[in-house]
């Protein structure tokens, strides 16, 4: 007995229009949406900004599913994919170092994020022009997972400190909601540093394969 093979949408030539390309359009789209509900300054603007993340987020395993599962994939859809992932994350850091949810020594886990981010980018657009892939590592995609649950964390804030009672840590009273979004964001940049040092290492093993 031959088996009827699950019905699914297939294209030999994926255009711009696909619906896993119409999900990475909107999670750019989702930036300026993040930017003027968390500029409401008030609860309901942290927990529709922290609503709007959370989706954008979620289209960002769907897209790259679909893609491969319908075999969808597309050039347009390899390059806005990446962007729309770093818009989302640093746009959302920003935000928050701007009214301090993000502030002090925290600073600095932000800043190893958005520098890793930065740099391997360039790292990829150079080996591209020798037509060399670096592969996403598993432990990258963790690292994506991570700062982007740190982040929504850090968007719901004072306004989910709210519902939870406050830890107390050296005498001073700490919303556990921001607690634990600074925590998973000093996680996530310590798991940026080394991806970034290993896709680095990579780069520099084909530079110094193309000089000798």
């Amino acid at each position: 007995m031959v088996e009827t093979p699950a019905l699914r949408p297939k294209s030999d030539k994926a255009g711009p229009f696909t619906l896993p390309n119409l999900l990475t359009y909107g999670r750019i789209l989702a930036v300026p949406a993040i930017i003027l509900t968390y500029y409401l300054q008030d609860d309901l603007g942290r927990w529709l900004s922290l609503a709007i993340f959370i989706a954008a987020s979620v289209t960002d395993f769907f897209d790259g599913y679909l893609a491969r599962a319908w075999q969808m994939q597309s050039s347009i859809g390899r390059m806005l994919d990446p962007i729309a992932d770093k818009l989302l994350v640093a746009t959302s850091l920003m935000l928050l170092v701007s009214d301090n949810t993000i502030g002090g020594w925290s600073l600095l886990a932000a800043i190893v994020i958005l520098t890793r981010e930065i740099s391997v980018s360039g790292l990829r657009e150079f080996l591209a022009e020798l037509r060399v892939s670096v592969p996403v590592t598993r432990l990258a995609k963790w690292k994506t997972t991570l700062q982007m649950v740190a982040i929504g964390f850090l968007l719901a804030g004072t306004a989910g400190d709210k519902v939870f009672s406050n830890l107390t840590i050296m005498g001073s009273d700490i919303g556990i909601v921001s607690y634990i979004g600074l925590l998973l964001l000093w996680i996530s940049a310590l798991v940026t540093l080394y991806t970034g040092y290993d896709y680095f290492r990579a780069g520099i093993r084909h530079l110094l394969s193309e000089d000798s």
